[in-house]
């Protein structure tokens, strides 16, 4: 490895730290309000003066109008080391995705460790979430699932961690701006035959906002996750850099609390984007 790579690694491994403080930030802002909001039924969710685009183009900041165009982060790709194949793109996602190790001491694989070959998950029109062929527009989906066995009187934290790569940047700001309408059409998700999502919350932050200094676009989103007759907290981040989406989604246990388990969801977001802006190459404009 010659200096010019050690001193790229080394400045994102410092940018990832001061990241991970930001969206630390953002993911207690986030939680709070949507417990208030879950709270007080019918009612509007406070929050800070900084605006925040929903859905439907509203923002939380009265006067405040969303941006017509996503904003960009300093972060610029080597031209030279974008993917453009599905051969380039699966490399890519293999390379940035969390594995089981990548979390902390004692987490493993779960019993289905990894998403199928060349597809992308998918809501469908019935709310259930389904695996499909991956879509001309999309050069790579790569899921993997990681879990922390319960000990003592805490559960089992399951989590997964995703990279989807996409043919542009454009798709991927797609990608971020159905997530969000997807909470608003699907307040409860199908996952498996026993297995539900449900009292969905979503927010969505640019760049710039809300103390968003590590992604071009972020969606937070908590809810209920509904296992048989068993509740538990469920959290899920997705960011976007470039025509990279990472994602991550935790269902927690009893034992923890909402910071320990936030403490993941940063982990794993963070660190995924210092693997894009790594493998990119590039650096700041």
């Amino acid at each position: 490895m010659d200096d010019r790579t050690t001193e790229r690694r080394g400045g994102w491994g410092l940018r990832a730290a001061m990241s991970g403080a930001a969206a630390a930030l953002l993911l207690c802002g986030c939680s709070a309000g949507a417990t208030e909001k879950a709270a007080e039924s019918g009612a509007k969710a406070s929050g800070s003066p900084t605006p925040s685009a929903s859905a439907s183009g509203k923002v939380s900041a009265e006067g405040a109008e969303p941006s017509a165009t996503p904003s960009a982060t300093p972060f610029e790709a080597d031209p030279d080391r974008v993917p453009r194949s599905r051969k380039q793109g699966a490399t890519l996602a293999s390379a940035v995705v969390m594995r089981p190790q990548d979390w902390g001491s004692g987490f493993e694989a779960q019993p289905l460790a990894r998403s199928a070959e060349n597809t992308i998950a998918v809501l469908d029109e019935e709310c259930r979430w389904q695996r499909r062929p991956l879509p001309k527009d999309v050069l790579a989906s790569l899921s993997l699932y990681s879990e922390l066995p319960g000990t003592g009187k805490r559960g089992t934290v399951k989590v997964t961690a995703a990279v989807t790569v996409h043919a542009t940047v454009l798709g991927a700001d797609d990608e971020l701006s159905g997530t969000v309408e997807e909470a608003l059409r699907c307040p409860e998700q199908q996952v498996r035959a026993d297995e539900r999502i449900a009292e969905l919350n979503s927010m969505g932050t640019p760049f710039g906002l809300r103390g968003n200094n590590y992604a071009d676009d972020s969606v937070y989103e908590t809810g209920t996750y509904l296992t048989g007759g068993d509740k538990a907290p469920y959290r899920w981040m997705v960011t976007r850099l470039g025509q990279v989406t990472v994602a991550v989604s935790l269902k927690a246990a009893d034992g923890y609390t909402a910071s320990e388990l936030e403490q993941y969801v940063t982990r794993g977001t963070t660190t995924m984007l210092d693997r894009v802006r790594y493998e990119l190459g590039g650096g700041e404009g």
